[in-house]
Order: structure tokens, then C-alpha cells, then sequence
């Protein structure tokens, strides 16, 4: 059914596929970051805020799509060992190599372009998600090979994401660091789930592999104790932001939860939805539990309650007498 969808397509559709439009859902990670604006920046939904928001998701998805464009062309190799990702359009053999070049520098200098009329903290925030493409697919680095660096390196692009919407609102200092920090960790505890779950469902070490080299060292043991450590440095890490900047903030907390567990759930399933994230939209439970999750985050940024900031209060010991 897919060969023929694939055949009944113009030759041109190629090259929208591998731009990867449908990976744009991704873009959503800016929003904390432009709520996080109003609430510790003192930034408000002007007119003008909301025209640079309007071109920072265009700017965000046009670089995005640079990236995952040259993701397509760097990975055609390994592609080939996989046995869904054989039928992409560069591995099959649909798309002219310079021309996917030429599409990759033109929506690169389309995003920078755009990043350019919206301020400098965005443009240069823009330049380093499109670098870290770079480094993720690109000899002798590529990242995306190497065990844990891999993870690390493509989760960095949360923050990155949060930052350009720090920065689209027109916030003029570095958001908080351990809201990044957090940022990060649970990217990575997400990219984590993501490898575990391609793992499994390749279900072959030599072609495993074959695929994705990082996978001479990965197994499911150690894919499940990195996702422990990534996720427990992001719960520290979040612990500090909220204790520091907004303790109502801790009201959140089940609602996260929730959210991991459901993630975590969804890894073990046969053929997991974790390995293509861009389609997870479709988890009705997991995206309630993030529809709710921001539901409350978003009332907790609004309303002060005092006696949960009594409770927590930060006090010096009382000494020993």
C-alpha cells in the first residue's frame, strides 16, 4: 500500500519528504520558554511579541527542516539496514544528491533570515540548533554514532528550542539555568526511550548495529539505567528551578510524572510510538496528560498560594544549644 502511495507521488514530493514537515509538531518545545518569558521576564502578548512569535516557529521549523534534510542525505547508508527506514526516499534512490544539498543551504539561509529580523539572542540561538545538526551527522564527529553522546547531543536541542522562545518574546538575559538544565535531561530521557524502543523493535545486534554503530555498545540493560539517570537529573534539577523561582510551580509535579510514566509505557509496547516522535500526537493519553500538565503550570505561573510557599520555605537550622 505504501510502495504505491510512493509511485502515485510526483518525483518533486521527494524532496518534501525529506524536509520533514511533519517533524514541525517538534516546535512546540518553544512555547515554554515564550510562557516562561511573561512569567520571570516581565514580557506581555503585545502585538509585535506576537508577529516575532509568528516568525520565530517559521524561523525554528526552516532551520529544523535544514537539518533534517541533511540528516536524510548523511544516513541514506545505514538506512538501508533498517527495515522501515530502507523505503525513505534517499535510500530508495528518489532524490538527486546536489539538489538535496542545494535544499539544505536554502532553508538553512531561509530560517538564519528570517532569525535575523527578531533580534540577535534569537539569531544566534537559531545558528547553534543548526550547528548542532552539523555536529550530530556530520564526519568526523557525527555524533550520532557514538553511545550517549548521541542522546546528548540531539536533546541539547530542547533547551535550544526554549531559548528561541525566551528570546522570540524579547527577553534580553539567559533564562534560568537549571530550567535548562532540566530542559535538557528530560530530552534526553525522551531520546533515551526513543533508542530503547528502536532497539527492541529492530530486535538483531549485528543489525542493529549495522544501522546505528552506537548500537555496539547500547543494550536494553544499559538503555534503562541511562534513562533512570537522565530522568533523575532532570527531577533534581527541576526541584531546584521551582524551589528558586516559583515554588507554586510544585503543584506540577504528578502531572510530570504522569507524563514520564506514560512515555516510559509506551517504550515497552511492540513496535512503539516512541521511535517516531512526531507522531505521538496521536497518544491520546500521554498528550492529555501534557494538556494538563500545561493547564497547570500555565494556573501555577497566574495564581500565588501562600501557604505553599510557608511550606517550603528555605529556613536556617535552628541551632543546638
Amino acid at each position: 500500500m505504501n510502495d504505491l502511495r510512493v509511485m502515485t507521488r510526483p518525483a518533486w514530493f521527494a524532496y518534501v519528504e525529506i524536509a520533514r514537515l511533519d517533524h514541525w509538531f517538534k516546535q512546540v518545545f518553544c512555547l515554554p520558554g515564550v510562557v516562561l518569558a511573561v512569567a520571570l521576564a516581565d514580557r506581555s502578548f503585545t502585538l509585535a511579541a506576537l508577529w516575532n512569535i509568528f516568525l520565530a516557529l517559521w524561523a525554528t521549523c526552516l532551520v529544523a527542516s535544514s537539518n533534517y534534510v541533511l540528516n536524510e542525505i548523511l544516513d541514506a547508508p545505514q538506512d538501508r539496514s533498517h527495515p522501515d527506514k530502507r523505503t525513505r526516499p534517499v535510500p530508495a534512490g528518489r532524490v538527486s544528491i546536489p539538489v538535496a544539498y542545494l535544499e539544505w543551504l536554502i532553508l538553512g539561509v531561509a530560517g538564519f533570515g528570517l532569525a535575523w529580523f527578531i533580534n540577535r539572542p534569537f539569531f544566534v540561538c537559531a545558528a547553534w540548533l543548526w550547528v548542532m545538526g552539523l555536529i550530530y551527522n556530520v564526519p568526523p564527529i557525527r555524533a550520532k554514532e557514538l553511545p550517549v553522546l548521541d542522546v546528548l547531543c540531539e536533546s541539547i536541542n530542547n533547551p535550544i528550542r526554549l531559548l528561541l522562545g525566551w528570546y522570540a518574546m524579547g527577553a534580553n538575559y539567559l533564562a534560568p539555568a537549571s530550567l535548562i538544565a532540566a530542559y535538557w535531561m528530560v530530552g534526553a530521557y525522551f531520546m533515551a526511550a526513543k533508542r530503547f524502543a528502536e532497539y527492541r523493535h529492530i530486535n538483531d545486534k549485528a543489525a542493529a548495529t549495522a544501522y546505528r554503530r552506537s548500537f555496539r555498545w547500547y543494550n536494553e540493560t544499559r538503555l534503562i539505567a541511562l534513562q533512570v539517570f537522565y530522568v533523575s537529573c532532570f527531577s533534581m534539577m527541576l526541584g531546584v528551578f521551582l524551589e528558586k523561582y516559583r515554588v507554586e510551580l510544585l503543584v506540577m509535579v504528578p502531572f510530570i510524572a504522569a507524563v514520564i510514566m506514560i512515555y516510559w509505557h509506551l517504550s515497552l509496547k511492540t513496535d512503539s510510538p516512541v521511535q517516531n516522535p512526531e507522531r505521538l500526537y496521536k497518544e491520546r493519553r500521554l498528550m492529555i496528560a501534557c494538556f494538563l500538565t500545561a493547564i497547570v503550570g500555565v494556573a501555577a505561573l497566574r495564581y500565588d498560594l501562600p501557604w505553599m510557599s510557608a511550606l517550603f520555605e528555605i529556613k536556617p537550622p535552628t541551632p543546638l544549644h
